[in-house]
């Protein structure tokens, strides 16, 4: 990062270096935990479901760019391995061991409050004392708020057609 860009960054920046290294093993563990979820969903509605996680899934890994775009301006490292991911990770990895479709928008959406609390924190944390990087963790907040909503309204979708058709 130029020495100006440096200079904008008014707190401690392994301070940012290390919020942003957990967000982004947050960021790999998601893409990983929506890719494999649209592989293996199964149950009503699954062709909308599938759609969905494979969207977020594209989401998520552009996050992690973002994330370790920022990590390497500050001149940090982004985390190398899927270990380190998991060690790192607020949020962890919600194994898709039960492939029905409710279960799968279930921990998804879970993951997708625990992003959300993660991106608000670091807003929170960071505010303008970094303004680059609040500005990215604000546009990764709205995106999750958006997940969020889309999986809660297909989760509504399939509890009303399972009613209809109990």
């Amino acid at each position: 990062m130029g020495t100006k860009g440096r200079s904008i960054v008014k707190m401690d920046i392994g301070r940012v270096v290390e919020l942003l290294n957990k967000a982004f093993s947050d960021e790999w563990l998601a893409y990983y935990q929506y890719w494999l979820g649209a592989k293996i969903v199964s149950g009503p509605m699954k062709d909308a479901v599938i759609g969905e996680l494979m969207q977020h899934a594209a989401d998520e890994l552009r996050h992690a760019d973002m994330v370790s775009t920022r990590i390497i301006q500050l001149g940090g490292t982004p985390v190398t391995t899927p270990k380190g991911w998991l060690e790192l990770s607020n949020c962890g990895y919600d194994e898709p061991a039960d492939p029905y479709v409710q279960r799968i928008l279930e921990q998804n959406i879970a993951g997708e409050q625990c992003a959300i609390g993660v991106y608000q924190a670091i807003i929170e944390e960071v505010g303008l004392k970094d303004p680059v990087t609040y500005n990215i963790a604000l546009q990764i907040l709205n995106d999750e708020v958006e997940h969020e909503e889309d999986l809660q309204s297909l989760l509504e979708d399939l509890s009303s057609l399972i009613a209809r058709h109990g």
